[in-house]
């Protein structure tokens, strides 16, 4: 071959490499978003030095971890609804589970996306949707005890919405599924709120959505499209079910319990509840209430159950990462890792959800973007679930409706400001608190006083002590912050 040939070889080489590289700077970036049910931030990452959860911690350690994320809503459906259209709540019906089939799924197409899934799916991206991003199962519309029929809860999101429910035969069956291929509705709620079954991950759902979120990935691959895949895993949500193995990691007797396992002084009942959630397992080795704690023994079995379950999804999440990168579409893909709601272990003499104490309200979320530096971030800045809506969109590219609540973060996240909005409202119980730095202030809207309750994380950061009648001059500073979020929501 001449000098010249040779020459011009390499030239071609040369562009043709370039122009990859181009292309690949300028291509929309792909999104992986892993909903996990009830994860409060029980995590390595999160500084609990006892929780197995290496595949977690590692993604934080790449990426930024939000250290004070709040969701709008304590409750599944409810507070899914705001992260999709990054709307807080403004009637009692978007407090409730059903929400976004009631006001979402029938309603016509308009010029406003139903959700910013939708808005990606406008702007070219394909979008698919495995286990539960929205409150569904599986993404239709069905009761517990029906067939699932072939409704949409959002008509409009998905490209493909894709579900494996195994030997439970529906999504809601597998939501509550038992090893056996029984469940919680086809035994009549006569079971236990646990079970350590000597079986593959597989054996339960989650096993069984990560496998399926691993064969869309790889043909995902092959899309000329950016896309958006939704994995959501059901674990941690009761019952607390899983492979035995992952109980076997945590010795139970060493486990502690909650630091806060009575209820908070100067606190009306009317501010927690019985956890009807975890009674509603009616083999339940305790019945917890209000009057006193359950046992410590049994505390810590059901904190074991609740950490083995998020050590089982913390293994999921890990081979979904690690196909992510076998496949080279870790360099081109934004992975976040969110938490629906909290829960309350025992704390405040309370477990479940559906509170407006920090428990029940502080989650995980997690964000790893491609090529950026300075990985392994820590971001104290107070940021909410409907903010996740527009920073999404911006680091997309795509335009956000004008009319959200949330404000984006991405400023904060890439590292170009200190801090964000730094507060953070949320609605339930007749309720409405305000999250800042330091503070919780809550109000409700009910005749059981008090009715304004104030707790200083500087000194108190289990929430142990109602401080709104010793601090006045805080509350009443506080009170018209409190009043912005104020939607209206209890003045119908």
């Amino acid at each position: 071959m001449t000098k010249r040939k040779i020459w011009n070889v390499s030239i071609f080489i040369y562009l043709v490499a370039f122009l990859i590289s181009c292309e690949s700077e300028t291509k929309s970036p792909n999104i992986l978003f892993i909903s996990i049910d009830d994860l409060r931030t029980e995590l390595g990452c999160y500084g609990n030095k006892i929780m197995k959860t290496p595949s977690i911690d590692k993604v934080a350690s790449e990426g930024v971890l939000f250290t004070n994320h709040y969701v709008q809503v304590p409750t599944c459906g409810a507070s899914r609804q705001c992260l999709l259209t990054g709307m807080r709540p403004r009637t009692i019906n978007q407090l409730s589970n059903n929400v976004t089939e009631v006001e979402t799924s029938n309603k016509p197409k308009g010029i406003l996306p139903e959700t910013f899934i939708h808005q990606l799916k406008r702007n070219g991206y394909h979008t698919v949707g495995i286990g539960k991003i929205s409150h569904s199962a599986d993404g239709l519309i069905y009761s517990y005890n029906e067939q699932p029929s072939n409704k949409r809860e959002l008509p409009y999101s998905w490209s493909e919405l894709v579900f494996d429910s195994g030997k439970w035969k529906t999504g809601w069956n597998a939501f509550f599924g038992y090893a056996n291929g029984e469940n919680r509705q086809s035994l009549n709620r006569q079971v236990k709120p646990y079970e350590a079954d000597d079986v593959e991950d597989t054996g339960y759902v989650d096993g069984l959505t990560t496998q399926l979120a691993i064969t869309k990935l790889r043909e995902l691959k092959n899309n000329d499209k950016p896309f958006f895949l939704g994995v959501g895993y059901f674990k941690p949500h009761l019952p607390f079910n899983c492979p035995k193995k992952y109980w076997d990691i945590y010795d139970t007797d060493s486990l502690f319990i909650s630091p806060n396992p009575y209820m908070p002084t100067n606190v009306n009942q009317a501010s927690l509840h019985r956890s009807a959630e975890l009674n509603n397992y009616q083999l339940t080795d305790e019945l917890a209430n209000l009057k006193h704690p359950v046992s410590d023994k049994y505390a810590k079995k059901l904190r074991n159950g609740y950490y083995a379950c998020v050590s089982y999804i913390d293994q999921q999440v890990g081979l979904l990462i690690n196909e992510l990168e076998a496949l080279s579409l870790d360099q081109n893909t934004i992975v976040i890792i969110w938490g629906d709601n909290g829960w309350h272990l025992g704390d405040q003499q309370v477990w479940g959800k559906h509170t407006l104490f920090d428990n029940a309200l502080k989650t995980a979320l997690i964000i790893k973007i491609p090529g950026k530096k300075n990985s392994g971030e820590i971001e104290k800045s107070v940021v909410e679930t409907v903010d996740i809506y527009p920073s999404l969109l911006e680091l997309c590219k795509v335009d956000a409706p004008d009319s959200l609540d949330g404000k984006s973060f991405v400023n904060v996240l890439l590292g170009k400001q200190d801090s964000h909005n730094n507060v953070a409202y949320s609605y339930f119980n007749n309720g409405i608190t305000l999250r800042t730095d330091r503070y919780r202030l809550t109000k409700y809207y009910r005749n059981e006083e008090p009715t304004i309750e104030l707790y200083d994380h500087e000194s108190d950061p289990y929430e142990s002590i109602n401080i709104a009648i010793m601090k006045p001059e805080i509350v009443d500073r506080l009170m018209p912050l409190l009043e912005k979020g104020n939607t209206g929501l209890y003045e119908q």
